[in-house]
């Protein structure tokens, strides 16, 4: 898996949070986290991250709500879609703004590894 650098992972269950936060710092990341998308968007105002895993359901703001807001000033920024519930209207709303992915929270890890490698590949290549 390439290393990505600085990840901001941001969901609203601490259990959640804690287990990606190990997978991914023990894979070489460095990791922020936010547990709602006002954190997220101001931890990504003071530095940008090299890639964002934001849930796509969260209190007060959705992560579609936080995913329109980041796409105001960033439109290149990998952004993969976390989601324990799949929803279609809101999987074809983050695919209209540029998602990067979606990882259904009970899938491998090693699935979001090649999309971790995917999305930064295809970064790579629009800078």
């Amino acid at each position: 898996m390439a290393n990505t650098g600085f990840v901001l992972l941001v969901d609203d269950e601490p259990d959640f949070l804690t287990t990606m936060t190990f997978w991914l710092e023990s894979h070489g990341h460095t990791v922020k986290t936010a547990t709602n998308g006002v954190e997220a968007l101001q931890s990504i105002q003071k530095e940008t991250p090299s890639i964002v895993f934001l849930d796509i359901n969260m209190p007060d703001m959705s992560g579609i709500e936080v995913l329109k807001k980041l796409r105001d000033k960033n439109k290149t920024l990998p952004v993969i879609m976390l989601t324990a519930a799949v929803n279609h209207t809101l999987i074809k709303e983050a695919s209209q703004l540029g998602v990067s992915g979606f990882f259904p929270k009970e899938e491998s890890l090693e699935k979001l590894s090649r999309l971790i490698d995917a999305s930064v590949r295809i970064q790579k290549n629009l800078n």
